[in-house]
């Protein structure tokens, strides 16, 4: 006769365990691909939010820049019209770039390199700009015409671009710039108008700082850095 081995005596294997970490694995594997979707999406949202904005940063500065040709009584005009040149070559920079990229506007691709054009043609920007402070400002010119030819663009394509990185780069040439003219033209008061310009960059540059970090219309930043 075949003997029967005893069902106790045969050693059981438990899978319950492994079947339990394979479904947590799976969770956490589900979890990890959402958090990864929703940063694209929210990274791509806020590059085609930077991409619609540029175009009235491309609108806005020629516009200050004619407004405060009209406003400076200078008595050369070549200078003044080389400053708009550069600063009409800033405004077409990003035009060229938001119509490059505006029939792709939800291309993560297309907006990461949208964005780190921005960033180069920003900072060229704010280099054109801070150049009228020698060509469009005349010597001579007052404490608070220096300060609000340095602090108004700041302020317009923070309000405008809505992003902390594109102030800091458009903002640092301007406050550099500026404050060299203010003591090698020199403006009314050198030295008061140049410690006044970077007082009033670094204020518009901190209320960006504080409104990203509270989430108050910034969200994280969307600009790249340049290459």
């Amino acid at each position: 006769m075949v003997a029967i081995a005893n069902p106790q005596a045969i050693p059981q294997t438990d899978e319950r365990p492994s079947e339990e970490t394979e479904r947590q694995s799976g969770q956490s594997a589900g979890i990890a691909k959402l958090a990864h979707l929703h940063a694209e999406a929210e990274e791509t949202a806020r590059l085609a939010n930077l991409l619609g904005r540029s175009l009235y940063a491309a609108i806005a500065l020629p516009a200050l820049a004619l407004l405060t040709l009209a406003l400076v009584n200078s008595a050369q005009l070549a200078q003044p019209l080389i400053w708009c040149g550069f600063v009409a070559a800033a405004a077409v920079a990003m035009l060229r770039a938001y119509f490059q990229t505006i029939g792709r506007p939800f291309e993560r691709a297309a907006l990461r390199s949208f964005a780190a054009d921005m960033s180069a043609i920003l900072m060229f920007a704010g280099f054109a700009w801070g150049a009228g402070a020698f060509l469009a400002l005349p010597a001579g010119s007052g404490v608070a015409s220096a300060i609000l030819f340095a602090a108004v663009p700041g302020i317009a394509v923070a309000a405008l671009l809505r992003e902390r990185e594109a102030v800091f780069l458009f903002l640092a040439p301007i406050a550099t710039l500026t404050s060299f003219a203010s003591v090698l033209r020199p403006f009314a008061d050198g030295p008061l108008s140049a410690a006044l310009i970077l007082i009033a960059c670094g204020l518009i540059a901190g209320a960006a700082a504080l409104r990203a970090r509270r989430g108050a219309g910034f969200n994280r930043p969307a600009m790249l850095p340049l290459p």
